[in-house]
């Protein structure tokens, strides 16, 4: 009866000295650090922006080189009134313009009637990482001048 009673004492000693079971704790990551891109040009609204991919009210936009789906505020420059635009297809095709906007989006901004306006546009991008509109300037090959 003593070697059961030694047996079971020696038993319960080698469970206490087990480490408990090692637990990773989830840190949350740090949100990244967001700057701004903008470029200043002129916008021009297009029948085009719908295709059959939105809807007539959605405010969405054609954009030589921004990744599809980005967020564009689009302001105005002479009257002040902003959009967020996302881009959902290429263009614009018209000479010297930045950016076509959808008719919802140019009617937003006042500017359907006259069809053109001075614009500025601006969008987040990773902070340490190139702007997208920026990248967009770079000559073949990727180096500035």
């Amino acid at each position: 009866m003593c070697t059961k009673w030694l047996s079971g004492l020696l038993l319960l000693a080698g469970c206490a000295t087990q480490a408990p079971p090692a637990t990773q704790v989830a840190t949350p990551e740090a949100e990244p650090t967001l700057e701004a891109c903008i470029e200043s040009g002129i916008a021009s609204w297009y029948r085009g922006a719908l295709r059959g991919r939105t809807t007539p009210d959605e405010f969405v936009a054609a954009h030589k080189t921004l990744p599809f789906g980005t967020a564009v505020q689009v302001t105005a420059v002479e009257t002040g009134r902003s959009v967020i635009v996302r881009i959902n297809d290429r263009g614009p095709f018209g000479r010297g313009r930045v950016i076509d906007l959808s008719k919802s989006a140019a009617e937003e901004l006042g500017m359907r009637r006259d069809g053109v306006a001075q614009v500025r546009l601006e969008t987040d991008h990773e902070a340490g990482r190139s702007c997208p509109i920026e990248e967009a300037r770079l000559p073949e090959g990727g180096r500035s001048r």
